[in-house]
């Protein structure tokens, strides 16, 4: 019997015109190039110029997104935005995403799970395809993390950017085979046990500002490696697939010991890996749809290739999905 699918049409993303490099850093705060480059990965970053929002950059992904797939907006029914950095406390970014791109029909939401957003997002979009709430979705990760940034604070102002990436789900009908495209399997968790170790200190109900990031790096990196490999394990078992069959690892950049680690400890060959980290950083929501544009703009991703996105983040959230191109 053949179920609904939620297929992958085409992707796309953007990255602001600005580029911070670790050297332009190392002019702002107490810190160098080969500290940044040795603990992350990282050597530079891009940041939003002025007046430049979340939302500008989202439209500019879905419109990439589109075009790629070859559909036009008027067929998008659904758009899920994930972002911690949303233009205003309300109306949902994804609102004005969904003005921005001239439509007038269907749904339109923002989803806040930190840097685990589009995985989130991805999965929430999935549910309402095969539940029959929506027919094509827009999914969207775009953030401005350059605003909640202490520019004093070295340990964290190194780490992240801006940026956004977003795919185009199409609902299609196929056999329920791990064989066919389509998303495959979604793992999701959360723990707010971790509250602390990852957050922004400001909120409209608590302090009325925005406020800044904060964490603690080394609580952060003993806890990802660990939770990040649990629900792709999950994911793995769920499916009857294994690392082996992998064509694509597109992990959530956030920092390239991480990454490793995680693809050591799960037995993913380096060659599968994707790893952008080192030019845009950590963006967030967008870092996992910026890294899947990548490969997939260079023609490097085939029909019917096999892709893990997974990630984790504040609160902690991390999650999982596998799918087929």
């Amino acid at each position: 019997m053949n179920a609904i699918r939620s297929v992958v049409l085409g992707c796309g993303s953007y990255l602001p015109e600005k580029v911070l490099r670790n050297a332009d850093l190392a002019e702002m705060v107490d810190t160098s190039d080969e500290w940044i480059v040795q603990r992350t990965g990282i050597h530079q970053r891009h940041v939003a110029a002025e007046g430049e929002f979340t939302s500008h950059m989202a439209i500019k992904a879905a419109q990439r997104a589109l075009e790629n797939a070859g559909v036009d907006a008027d067929s998008i029914d659904l758009i899920i935005l994930a972002t911690s950095t949303p233009d205003n406390t309300f109306p949902a970014s994804a609102v004005t995403v969904q003005a921005g791109l001239g439509i007038t029909h269907g749904m339109a939401f923002d989803v806040q799970a930190v840097c685990s957003g589009f995985v989130y997002a991805v999965t929430t979009a999935d549910a309402y395809l095969r539940g029959g709430l929506a027919k094509r979705a827009l999914v969207i990760g775009s953030e401005t993390f350059s605003r909640l940034l202490d520019w004093e604070d070295r340990t964290t102002c190194v780490l992240f950017g801006d940026g956004a990436g977003a795919i185009v789900l199409d609902a299609q009908e196929g056999a329920p085979d791990v064989n066919e495209s389509g998303v495959l399997t979604c793992k999701l968790r959360s723990d707010g046990r971790h509250k602390e170790k990852l957050y922004v200190d400001g909120g409209p109900s608590s302090t009325q500002t925005t406020g800044h990031l904060r964490m603690e790096g080394r609580e952060v990196f003993k806890h990802a490696v660990g939770m990040v490999t649990d629900v792709i394990e999950d994911a793995f078992e769920a499916t009857g697939l294994t690392a082996d069959d992998l064509n694509w690892f597109v992990p959530h950049q956030a920092n390239k010991r991480i990454i490793d680690a995680s693809a050591k400890k799960l037995g993913i060959a380096p060659e599968k890996v994707v790893i952008t980290v080192g030019e845009h950083a950590n963006t967030s929501a967008a870092t996992i749809p910026l890294a899947l544009d990548s490969i997939v703009q260079a023609g490097k991703v085939k029909k019917g290739d096999l892709i893990m996105l997974e990630a984790m983040g504040g609160g902690f959230t991390w999650g999982a999905v596998l799918l087929r191109w």
